[in-house]
């Protein structure tokens, strides 16, 4: 049991590393806008912790499958999550963000946020559809599949709590803090997306040449 729980332990510091939740938290605030409520926020959190949670289950059991049927290359989605990411980071950075102008399509496009793309894939993006394939490759039995399982359960959770929680931190802020957070973040998610496209670009260069 001893092994179970430090494999445990290992693969949940490496999920939270790369989900981020409180990271990730001030980035969600930059994308809806600033009328969001409570209520409104809470189904966010909900939808995009049920999310990360469904593409998880789907990668770990049939990752390799989906890759080896469409032929793709790991390095082809980091390529094209970073071209998404590129994409919002610009919209963040020049504070362009189209306002809606009522209460009901406010929610509809919160609620398509919530899925795309907070859910996927700036929660669930390239770098951990690859980790989980990876750490999945390493284990050796039933035990340490569950330790995987339960390690990103716990991410999640962690995800929505600090997704239900984070106007608190956008109230602290103010109006103002939130703009420069907003602008802070977007040069974050720019620089991670360059990250990724480079990588997969330079790692599809080396494979196919």
């Amino acid at each position: 049991m001893s092994i179970f729980f430090d494999n445990l332990l290992q693969h949940s510091i490496i999920f939270f590393a790369l989900l981020n939740p409180l990271g990730i938290s001030a980035v969600v605030l930059s994308l809806l806008g600033q009328d969001v409520t409570k209520i409104q926020m809470k189904e966010v959190a909900f939808k995009s912790s049920l999310t990360i949670i469904f593409a998880f289950f789907i990668v770990l059991i049939g990752g390799n499958f989906i890759l080896s049927v469409f032929g793709i290359n790991t390095n082809s989605i980091k390529v094209i999550g970073g071209i998404v990411l590129i994409l919002m980071a610009l919209e963040m950075i020049r504070g362009n963000k189209q306002k809606t102008n009522s209460t009901n399509e406010s929610v509809n496009t919160q609620d398509d946020l919530s899925v795309v793309p907070i859910g996927i894939p700036i929660i669930f993006g390239p770098g951990l559809f690859s980790t989980i394939i990876i750490v999945k490759q390493e284990a050796q039995n039933f035990y340490d599949i569950t330790a995987i399982i339960i390690a990103f359960l716990i991410n999640a959770l962690l995800i929505y709590l600090a997704f239900k929680n984070s106007l608190y931190l956008r109230n602290y802020l103010g109006q103002t803090g939130q703009n420069v957070v907003t602008k802070i973040m977007g040069l974050i998610v720019g620089a991670i997306a360059v990250q990724f496209i480079i990588s997969g670009s330079v790692n599809l260069v080396k494979t196919y040449l």
